[in-house]
């Protein structure tokens, strides 16, 4: 990988200013120079092409997703997030300073208590098939928090936060489509099955959350080394495949190979 120096929006102070502030998370409010989660963003930008043409997300969109597949992919999801959530609170423990500490520590606690709530929900609220069986994690969903965790518990703390990262950037893109498209689904047919629960993709606090999570990234980009910032753009680029084949495999799923 070429090496790249980068031109971050601001000091680390000034980006952790602005996510004290809550804002949207702008570094060039104080700074005319480029981001360094621009770099990530445009580094990784044919996995994001192959995102946004995934046939799973177009189906979840338009409604015409399978039950048993949307089932499939909301007990992954759920089991994902009790993951994410321990690699939250791992990178909160190792942040530089209280309010990078608290971001983490809550977005942690939001993962593990209120999504997994809705999560639950959703699956034993009777609007999705029964289960067939007890979920497990699918070898794309373990390997994904597995690499999350390790990384937040082994790597230096601005690749782990560049590897967290996708997660809340990605989805949140992702998502403010999605909601459009549930949106219009919803109108057509205000009983669909599951078009309620994929419109609140694009709630505000989530969107929020992923900008302030992104100017937590540009502030450890400021204060780390050369190498740490060449390592922050592989962390950033494994996590963004994750997100891909994570949507991907719930519409065509790679079994587990047979004990």
């Amino acid at each position: 990988m070429a090496s790249h120096t980068p031109t971050t929006g601001g000091t680390a102070s000034d980006c952790l200013q602005v996510a004290r502030n809550n804002t949207a998370g702008d570094c060039s409010q104080v700074a005319r120079t480029d981001r360094f989660t621009e770099h990530l963003w445009d580094h990784t930008k044919a996995l994001r092409v192959a995102i946004d043409e995934l046939e799973f997300l177009r189906r979840l969109g338009d409604g015409s997703l399978p039950l048993d597949v949307f089932r499939f992919y909301v007990e992954q999801d759920s089991l994902y997030l009790s993951g994410y959530a321990k690699a939250l609170a791992i990178l909160a423990s190792r942040a530089p300073d209280p309010a990078s500490a608290a971001f983490w520590a809550t977005s942690a606690a939001s993962a593990a208590v209120v999504e997994t709530s809705l999560h639950e929900d959703l699956l034993s609220g009777g609007v999705l098939p029964p289960a067939e069986q007890e979920p497990r994690h699918s070898p794309t969903c373990l390997g994904y928090v597995s690499y999350l965790i390790a990384a937040a518990a082994t790597e230096p703390y601005p690749v782990a936060a560049a590897a967290i990262l996708p997660c809340f950037w990605i989805y949140a893109e992702v998502g403010r489509d999605l909601a459009a498209s549930a949106a219009k689904v919803l109108a057509a047919d205000p009983g669909h099955p599951y078009a309620q629960w994929v419109s609140t993709y694009d709630a505000e606090e989530f969107q929020t959350a992923a900008a302030t999570a992104r100017t937590l990234v540009d502030a450890a980009a400021a204060a780390a080394t050369p190498g740490e910032r060449e390592a922050m753009v592989e962390a950033f680029t494994v996590a963004t495949r994750y997100e891909l084949l994570f949507w991907d495999t719930a519409l065509h799923p790679q079994p587990w190979p047979a004990p």
